[in-house]
């Protein structure tokens, strides 16, 4: 009978541990100081950065059950270049930001390449369904952002996960950009890099609303300031 009970003790450690090794995320107890310190190693990458360049994905569900999905590479170089080379929907269409007068340089596609517009960064038609301008999608802020979602506009507890290459933080916050609106946020860091790299949006009910991913983050790649100059 001891000897049952010590085979069966052993069989159920290596069942154990098993299961741990075939978890894809390993679930944490994290404490405040923890989330802190993530937080100072993202913004000390940050602030290692002179420009950065990713594909950028943003799907957008609406309430109609449909799908929007915007796909570009985006362009950023310190203290505040951003350009957005656009692949889907409108290939070819391109956003500059900020001219000599603090505007956003428009060039369309199709028969009116040649045309360039300057709008105002809050220019309704900048704006995502989210209320998110141009000028409010560098890497900076989006840290930011995230560190507010853990503290201060924090209304739950976080739930952190982890694997050999990502953190997952999951976190019941006031929404970035949307006044008054709650939003379950689920924010992926990439452990070598030590920066966002994904950001999914759902509403209290986890119905999904929207994702950000950066594809194929490149980070310190020196890219020339003449790469922001649209010409004319």
């Amino acid at each position: 009978m001891c000897n049952f009970l010590s085979q069966m003790r052993g069989c159920l450690a290596w069942i154990i541990v098993l299961l741990v090794f075939m978890m894809p995320h390993l679930t944490l107890a994290w404490s405040n100081q923890d989330a802190e310190d993530l937080l100072k190693r993202m913004e000390t990458a940050y602030g290692h950065l002179k420009d950065y360049q990713a594909r950028v994905e943003v799907r957008t569900n609406r309430k109609d059950r449909s799908t929007e999905t915007q796909i570009f590479l985006y362009t950023f170089k310190k203290p505040n270049r951003i350009r957005l080379d656009f692949e889907s929907p409108h290939r070819g269409l391109v956003m500059v930001y900020p001219d000599q007068n603090g505007e956003v340089v428009v060039r369309p596609t199709g028969l009116i390449r040649f045309f360039k517009l300057h709008l105002a960064p809050d220019n309704p038609l900048l704006a995502t369904p989210s209320g998110q301008r141009i000028d409010q999608t560098e890497m900076g802020l989006l840290i930011r952002k995230i560190g507010h979602s853990m503290t201060d506009q924090r209304l739950g507890s976080l739930n952190i996960r982890e694997n050999d290459e990502t953190i997952e933080i999951q976190v019941l916050a006031f929404n970035h950009f949307r006044k008054g609106v709650v939003t379950l946020y689920r924010f992926t860091i990439d452990k070598k890099l030590e920066l966002p790299v994904k950001v999914e949006e759902s509403d209290t009910g986890g119905h999904p609303e929207r994702t950000v991913a950066f594809h194929n983050l490149r980070t310190n790649i020196a890219i020339p300031d003449s790469l922001f100059q649209l010409g004319g």
